[in-house]
């Protein structure tokens, strides 16, 4: 499953509640300012409650924050000198 979800999400086999968590996810990934009130009444549509929303939000923001961090300070890059 983890593997189906890494190669394209939308053509693994989820629930439609898995699915409707990870297109918002990568919405707010991509562009957090389109992110209108329609979108979070789609997440309670397929059951998730305001404290659920708020869990996926700050989980998947802390997410892209701790990663750019890392790529800006070569975290994980083979190609970068480490220092003594």
């Amino acid at each position: 499953m983890a593997e189906a979800i890494l190669r394209d999400y939308k053509s693994a086999p989820l629930t439609e509640k898995e699915m409707a968590m990870l297109d918002y996810a990568c919405q707010l990934t991509e562009d957090a300012t389109k992110i209108m009130p329609q979108t979070h009444d789609r997440l309670r549509e397929v059951g998730f409650d305001d404290t659920a929303i708020l869990q996926i939000t700050l989980i998947a923001s802390w997410f892209n924050y701790i990663n750019r961090v890392a790529d800006s300070l070569g975290i994980g890059r083979t190609d970068i000198e480490q220092s003594a």
